[in-house]
């Protein structure tokens, strides 16, 4: 490419009617919007955004990006808390036109393009009283999540979304149009499942769906002060409870939704966010002992559709924020581990921000640590903590919090951490999140992109020739 041809203009002519999708570069209309993501504090200008229509579309971008030595970042949802899927000066591979959802409920399966949010897969599922595990906000891509292992409100009883991924069609680095499942290029479906966007660009991905459809769900508010009591309980309450029940422990201000009591809007509190899928007569008594705790001061569990529970903080959660990340996985809570929370708890710098623990035991524990990529099948939950705000103003101030809370509770975690809830941290500590599998995913990755074309994630080196 000359330098006076810019990238937008030389796909253009490089590809020409024979590509479906858009090329927008960045004197083009559309190109603002187009290259923002979820998370407002990442701030990237690519040369090329290429919303691609169909497999074919991706091929030809990965070409187009290899052919002029472009970096390529591959954009799903686009809320991956690192700002992985976009660049500066490269090309964007956008996948949001890929946007079919098949729902074949004698199988129970669902088939979704790599443009999908879960919002769209939950909408159609439902339809047929189906739901495949994902996570806890409609609006986040389907590729994104999958990819990096999938944990939700369906976790305990249905495992990670990639324990109910069937199949993948995928476009590999030199453009290969293949499909990966257990009995087609085993190799590379393992990988697939927790390795990230390493490996190639998903097209579409079939899940298995389970039948759920009304779910008891809602939060458990207690004050602020009472955190330790509440999450000692918390430690030993929900692993022993049933699968069926899911609950994600939480700090955080109560925002000022419609669905939540005026008096504790902006109140902070400690909570449990709550999903039960069994049997409706059984919920009182399983939830009798949550309340005997503390002096709650809201229990709000309720039937609902499961979409609107997956979807009811995505307003509180919109596009656009300042985000800053770090993470842990978790095997105990030890009451020094509880007092770093509390602490932290009470210093919670703005409304958005919060900690999140995530159950990743029942279910999830069934299938083995080398079964996927996703190793830590041994450990019971994964940590989140978040700084969040709208104003960049505030950008110090929620990443300060978010990193000296970590280094107060990275003592007492497993090491790694889900790399969904990453930010750009190195190789270490990729390395980490990925403990024993790492080496195979190093191999898997030498044999489906040598080059480390697929490197804009949390990114595994190909391994060198022996």
């Amino acid at each position: 490419m000359s330098t006076s041809t810019n990238a937008a203009d030389a796909a253009r002519q490089e590809l020409g009617t024979g590509f479906a999708g858009e090329l927008v570069g960045p004197a083009d209309p559309g190109y603002e919007s187009g290259r923002a993501v979820f998370n407002a504090m990442i701030d990237r200008q690519p040369a090329l955004i290429a919303r691609c229509a169909s497999t074919a579309d991706v091929a030809e971008i990965i070409a187009f990006a290899r052919r002029h030595d472009l970096l390529l970042a591959v954009r799903g949802g686009g809320h991956n808390g690192g700002g992985l899927g976009i660049c500066d000066d490269g090309v964007v591979l956008d996948l949001s036109c890929l946007q079919s959802v098949e729902v074949d409920s004698a199988a129970r399966t669902v088939r979704a393009g790599g443009g999908c949010t879960w919002g769209q897969v939950d909408a159609a599922t439902h339809e047929a009283g189906l739901a495949t595990p994902s996570g806890i906000i409609s609006t986040t891509g389907v590729g994104g999540l999958t990819l990096g292992g999938g944990i939700g409100h369906l976790s305990r009883k249905h495992g990670l979304t990639i324990d109910n991924l069937i199949e993948a069609e995928v476009v590999l680095a030199d453009g290969t149009q293949t499909r990966a499942s257990a009995e087609e290029n085993p190799e590379l479906f393992w990988a697939l499942r927790g390795g990230g966007g390493n490996f190639g660009v998903v097209t579409s991905f079939r899940f298995q769906a389970h039948p759920v459809s009304t779910v008891l769900a809602g939060p458990t508010f207690w004050p602020l002060e009472q955190t330790p009591e509440v999450m000692r309980f918390y430690r030993e309450f929900l692993p022993a409870a049933p699968r069926e029940l899911n609950g994600f422990f939480a700090l955080m201000t109560v925002p000022p939704a419609d669905f939540l009591p005026a008096e504790l809007h902006f109140r902070k509190v400690c909570g449990v966010m709550w999903c039960y899928v069994g049997q409706e007569e059984a919920a009182a008594d399983l939830f009798a002992p949550v309340q005997e705790v503390g002096t709650p001061l809201l229990h709000g569990v309720g039937p609902m559709p499961f979409p609107a529970w997956q979807s009811l903080f995505d307003d509180l959660y919109s596009p656009g924020l300042q985000w800053y990340w770090r993470a842990d996985f978790v095997r105990e809570l030890p009451d020094a581990a509880i007092d770093q929370h509390a602490q932290f708890g009470e210093r919670l710098p703005t409304l958005h921000s919060a900690m999140h623990l995530y159950p990743i035991d029942g279910a999830v524990h069934d299938v083995g640590q080398a079964d996927t990529p996703f190793s830590y099948r041994d450990e019971n939950w994964a940590e989140v903590i978040v700084g969040v705000d709208p104003d960049p103003a505030n950008a110090g101030i929620i990443r300060d919090w978010t990193v000296d809370y970590w280094d107060a509770t990275h003592p007492y975690s497993a090491g790694g951490a889900y790399v969904n809830f990453m930010m750009d941290e190195g190789d270490a500590r990729v390395r980490a999140s990925y403990r024993g599998n790492y080496d195979r995913l190093a191999a898997a990755k030498a044999t489906y992109d040598p080059a480390n074309t697929f490197r804009v994630n949390q990114n595994i080196e190909p391994a060198a020739e022996a």
